[in-house]
């Protein structure tokens, strides 16, 4: 299988702020509809792609739309604008970044602040902080209130390249999850299936999980796979117990994040198949940060037998992140195969 990178390149550069999903959610739909039987959304936005089984069982998978954004909150005298963050930013990343407010057009700006020539001694020894940032757009305030309204959602501006092994943008976390469940609902169109499959294109993740939480409440799945990025910590000056994960070395099955204890049994079975199928693969703990994976886990009745596949990312939470071309086909391939041979495992407590 080879990767389909224009696709990915435009899941990855269209808009979705946490609560502004519009974009990226007609772009889902438009490419999942054939490949399933059924699609629907639900009231907070999430998309159902919906696959019939042979039992009377469910898996739930979830992939969020969203990407780390900002949101407008003040326009000043000058036309420069302040902006508070949707999900979690390193704000040393900042720095003269371009972004784009997406108010009645979209509207390019750039991430402005102090210039070092006139900074204290005390203001350069300081770490940034987001408040130390406005947005410029290079037009005076008449012309900004034309086109931006206190509320408009901001994105991250950035275009997906090839970078040797790589491939290289904003919102790689998690439009690369997108990608690959829609690649995996691709791959499964003509075969049989053991239970129905809800692929579940979450909103609101990076504001606290929000989608996969009543998504889950509403489906009650009996299994649950999260997809979402982690850390790829294999950069100089790491020690060998921080990086997390490697690029290159393969999908990660995640253990355990701050949000979740993977069930063992579904760890187990993600080993057992990417040994049988030798897939490339790679154990994840994460003792910071949650996924999709908790809200599936824990928000139905008696809960779902859950584990998640986790892509190694460098850069995250950055203005551009990094992921290996062949650890994304390695997750499609577990993901794959997971959902194929659901029944095959027996998921007695042990």
């Amino acid at each position: 299988m080879k990767l389909n990178i224009p696709l990915l390149k435009e899941i990855c550069e269209i808009a979705g702020a946490p609560g502004y999903e519009q974009r990226i959610r007609e772009l889902v739909i438009c490419e999942v509809s054939p490949l399933v039987d059924e699609v629907k959304t639900n009231n907070l936005g999430n998309v159902y792609a919906i696959k019939k089984g042979k039992a009377d069982k469910k898996v739930m998978i979830g992939a969020h739309m969203d990407e780390i954004g900002f949101i407008v909150t003040h326009i000043d005298d000058r036309g420069f604008v302040r902006f508070h963050t949707l999900g979690g930013f390193d704000p040393k990343t900042l720095t003269a970044q371009r972004v784009i407010i997406h108010g009645k057009e979209d509207v390019m700006g750039v991430m402005g602040s102090k210039p070092i020539h006139v900074m204290t001694n005390e203001e350069k020894a300081k770490n940034p902080k987001t408040t130390d940032y406005f947005i410029d757009l290079g037009m005076p305030r008449e012309k900004v209130v034309e086109l931006v309204d206190v509320g408009n959602p901001i994105t991250r501006y950035s275009e997906l390249i090839e970078m040797g092994d790589c491939v290289n943008c904003k919102s790689i976390d998690n439009r690369v999850s997108v990608f690959i469940l829609l690649e995996t609902l691709r791959l499964l169109k003509d075969k049989e299936v053991p239970f129905d499959i809800y692929g579940v294109f979450t909103v609101q993740e990076e504001v606290g999980i929000r989608g996969a939480n009543v998504s889950a409440m509403e489906i009650q799945p009996d299994f649950g796979f999260g997809l979402d990025t982690t850390i790829a910590y294999d950069l100089p000056g790491a020690k060998p117990h921080e990086e997390i994960t490697k690029l290159g070395e393969g999908t990660g099955i995640k253990i355990m994040d701050a949000s979740a204890i993977c069930d063992y049994r579904m760890v187990e079975y993600m080993k057992q198949t990417a040994k049988k199928h030798k897939i490339k693969w790679q154990p994840e703990i994460l003792t910071a940060g949650g996924t999709d994976t908790a809200g599936i886990q824990r928000m139905n009745d008696g809960g779902a037998i859950s584990g998640a596949i986790s892509i190694p990312t460098r850069h995250l939470h950055q203005v551009i992140e990094m992921a290996h071309k062949e650890d994304i086909l390695a997750s499609i391939a577990l993901l794959e195969n997971c959902l194929l041979e659901l029944d095959k495992f027996d998921w007695k407590f042990s």
